[in-house]
């Protein structure tokens, strides 16, 4: 590839990744002129239209979403490995991009920003809140959260959490009006608190039968309330307006002081909790390193409260023996 080529791609791929040249622009320091004249040059040298404009609105032909989609997480690992050349070895230092769930951020990371921060003068954290499986290397993040059951394969990952259960909860009162669910089944007796997902799909309960080797299950919840909010999912829950299903981590404080109970604990299975993930274990920047290190010295002020098994890293999906990362 002419080598030329290559400061003209990098500016068309942070156009197409921000959808827009004014965003693109002020993110590289250059004018929206200069920027959009220099995709147009592009263009005209692959002789391809890359990008369709208007006045108001922007997006990729099909030609340049194929070259955004090989080019931009190529264009990200090598930014990465820029980056680790220079602090490797020296304190963490720069921006540290962290995408997370909603709910690992509120539980596992704003208690403790104060702290980190401290420790840690020279990094900016940025989190990113995502509640998908977010692709980290594509959006540009150093490291990612996520429950262990779902993390993208070939990445590296420590628990940062004990196992963890789904808790279905409700307020004293809530139960005095409606009784006691005994069963998964007799959820269809009460309102349940729904919870939309990212993608748009109403999120199933989770159990799995109380007997030896019991199988698991999925419950399609009934409510007349639903939200896409973890948090308003539980400020309803406190109002006494339905049962809902949340992690039992999320919900540990109101369990704790008697304003939510729990029912149907058989029924719940431990899972794997959350895990920190990151690309690679080789060349890993001291900034991610040190974020790891600080959340797996929280998670050992956590081993009292929930059972963890000791001991354990995940690649490719894989659960087996932890490899040390220091």
């Amino acid at each position: 590839m002419d080598p030329s080529l290559l400061p003209s791609l990098a500016w068309f791929a942070h156009v197409a990744h921000h959808r827009s040249f004014t965003k693109a622009a002020a993110e590289m320091g250059v004018s929206r002129a200069n920027l959009s004249q220099n995709v147009k040059a592009l263009e005209r040298r692959l002789n391809v239209k890359l990008l369709y404009r208007t006045t108001r609105d922007m997006s990729l032909t099909e030609e340049g979403q194929r070259l955004y989609d090989v080019w931009y997480p190529a264009l990200i690992a090598v930014e990465r490995t820029v980056r680790t050349m220079h602090d490797m070895h020296d304190e963490p230092s720069g921006l540290l991009r962290v995408n997370t769930s909603r709910v690992a951020a509120k539980t596992l990371l704003e208690p403790h920003l104060q702290e980190f921060c401290t420790r840690y003068p020279r990094l900016q954290l940025e989190l990113v809140m995502d509640d998908a499986l977010a692709n980290i290397v594509a959006e540009g993040c150093d490291a990612g959260i996520r429950i262990g059951e779902s993390l993208a394969e070939h990445m590296v990952a420590v628990p940062i959490t004990p196992a963890l259960e789904m808790a279905v909860v409700a307020t004293p009162a809530y139960f005095e009006q409606h009784g006691l669910p005994v069963t998964p089944a007799d959820l269809s007796r009460h309102n349940c608190l729904r919870f939309r997902q990212t993608r748009g799909a109403i999120h199933p309960w989770e159990f799995t039968s109380p007997e030896a080797g019991g199988h698991a299950f999925t419950v399609e919840p009934q409510g007349r309330i639903i939200t896409n909010d973890d948090d308003g999912m539980i400020r309803a829950a406190l109002q006494g307006a339905g049962l809902m299903q949340h992690i039992d981590i999320a919900v540990r404080q109101h369990l704790d002081s008697g304003a939510l109970v729990r029912v149907l604990h058989d029924w719940c299975k431990p899972f794997a909790g959350f895990y920190i993930y990151a690309p690679t274990r080789a060349q890993m920047p001291a900034k991610v390193r040190a974020l790891i290190d600080f959340l797996v010295e929280k998670r050992e002020g956590m081993t009292a409260e929930f059972p963890f098994r000791e001991g354990e890293w995940v690649l490719s999906g894989l659960i087996a023996p932890t490899v040390s990362l220091r």
